[in-house]
């Protein structure tokens, strides 16, 4: 990803010379903390026997990190923008690929599991930066396009993690091959550490580094109340947890009036409410992030539930059956990074309809085509649905973060990934649940519960699309009201110069 002869035309004076090659370093380690998400279902049953574990044990592993993960984010966003986004980045790199290894050499579950949380914490710390570091280093157009290919990398890493996971397993056999899983990121961590810090720019800071504490407790025990019940869906968590919504909604109020309270006061947030209330686009991309990630999250689970249970496939064919996905959408993403500045939230709008359109057709030929010729008949509308996605991400990270402040890049961006992740932690608990009940009613009949549950992705498409349909809407509104008061002063301008 070096710079090109386009780059450098559109680069502003001053632009960091080594921003490409600093964007795809961080776009490295990004795909590797979002790909341990994913690529450790897979090597469930292996490691619950290695290990002599529980089902719910072992469950942890997997949700374990995606709690810490979604918890971490804002709070190390706003680390970021006051201690300096390349320090937090190598700190939470340092972390990663230590809690890496020793997830990879943990002699029990307890071991593992403590591993796991810490690792989530470590990625949480990583993930703002790069959206961060995206807003510091470029402008204008390049900007759109490096978000076009942190889009790319978002859409790639959740879809091949079970395909780089069943190929691990496969390469790595006996009953300790699970531990590869974990170790494979030692070695690139290590390479990303060393290029990292030669690449990315320290930020020429305001050289104080304030935290609202009470504001990080509040938004940290929040979050923490409304994601455990999510995390712990699979294992009956919603029930037995239930109480953790009322308390999570009551703790997230007294955070949004605590930030308040200290912006009046003039003190530094660690959210800035003022984001939402006053910054164009920001509140309508986040909602179009969150609603998008309930289907786009738990769409992965329920194929992999299908493929693997109903169809008897192994990991490694599970994960390459949804590959058209991944290349769809990680080719839009480059492509629509180049777009967004030009047709802006039209882009989401189309993308959202090429979404739902593909997963519906999706959904119908799983239901209806003998289950022999499944992977290849869902091909084309998979490959339909993930270039619509890679016409979603990226563009709308654009769109929401377009007109933050630099200053307050990593707290807005992490918010963002919060939201996200909120969104996929209930579509992940939502989709497979259908799934196992639409199961249980219709005498198993496996194609049937993956149609219902990919109908709830679909549903989360268009509330996604309606979102994007009234911001869009907004912004024309917007860009008449402007070519008519441009109008106005041209027509006042040659009133006066011909009386």
């Amino acid at each position: 990803m070096s710079e090109t002869t386009q780059d450098r035309q559109d680069a502003p004076a001053g632009a960091d010379p080594k921003r490409w090659k600093a964007l795809w370093v961080t776009l490295v380690v990004g795909f590797m903390t979002l790909l341990d998400v994913s690529i450790v279902s897979v090597a469930l049953p292996s490691l619950q026997e290695s290990l002599g574990a529980s089902p719910a044990t072992v469950q942890w592993v997997v949700s374990g990190y995606a709690l810490t993960f979604g918890i971490a984010l804002v709070p190390a966003g706003r680390l970021g923008d006051a201690f300096g986004r390349r320090r937090m980045f190598l700190i939470g790199l340092v972390a990663f690929v230590a809690c890496s290894a020793a997830a990879g050499a943990a002699p029990s579950a307890g071991w593992l599991i403590a591993a796991r949380l810490a690792q989530g914490v470590a990625a949480g710390c990583l993930a703002p930066q790069n959206s961060a570091l995206i807003q510091q280093l470029f402008r204008g157009p390049e900007r759109g396009r490096a978000f076009g290919f942190f889009g790319a990398t978002v859409g790639i890493s959740t879809a091949v993690g079970p395909v780089v996971g069943g190929t691990l397993l496969a390469l790595a056999s006996g009953p300790d091959g699970w531990r590869w899983i974990f170790y494979v990121n030692v070695p690139i961590g290590v390479i990303a550490l060393v290029l990292a810090l030669r690449l990315i720019p320290a930020r020429d800071s305001r050289g104080h580094g304030r935290i609202d504490v009470p504001g990080v407790l509040l938004l940290g025990t929040g979050a923490l109340a409304l994601l455990f019940p999510l995390v712990q869906a699979e294992s009956g968590g919603l029930t037995r947890y239930w109480w953790c919504f009322p308390v999570g909604v009551v703790l997230l109020v007294a955070f949004v009036r605590w930030e308040q309270r200290v912006v009046a006061r003039g003190k530094d947030p660690v959210f800035d409410p003022r984001l939402v209330t006053r910054t164009r686009g920001y509140a309508p991309g986040v909602a179009l992030g969150t609603v998008y990630f309930v289907g786009f999250s738990g769409i992965w689970l329920t194929f992999a539930l299908f493929f693997q249970t109903g169809l008897g496939w192994t990991p490694l064919q599970s994960g390459l059956a949804v590959t058209p996905f991944a290349v769809g959408s990680a080719s839009a993403a480059v492509i629509a990074g180049r777009l967004v500045e030009r047709y802006g939230r039209a882009l989401t709008v189309m993308g959202l309809t090429g979404v739902a359109v593909g997963l519906t057709a999706t959904a119908i030929v799983i239901a209806t085509v003998p289950a022999g010729v499944t992977g290849w008949a869902i091909a084309p509308t998979l490959l339909l649905a993930g270039i619509g996605g890679g016409f979603v991400i990226s563009p709308n990270v654009t769109l929401t973060l377009r007109d933050v402040p630099v200053e307050m890049a990593g707290s807005a961006g992490g918010a963002l990934q919060t939201f996200q992740r909120f969104g996929g932690a209930i579509g992940t608990a939502a989709l497979p649940g259908l799934f196992y009940l639409v199961l249980s009613s219709t005498d198993q009949r496996y194609p049937l519960a993956a149609a219902a549950a990919l109908a709830v992705a679909v549903v989360g498409a268009l509330a996604a699309l309606v979102i994007g349909l009234l911001d869009w809407r907004h912004d024309r509104r917007d860009e008449e009201a402007a070519e008519r008061r441009r109008r106005s002063e041209e027509h006042r301008q040659h009133e006066t110069a011909h009386p």
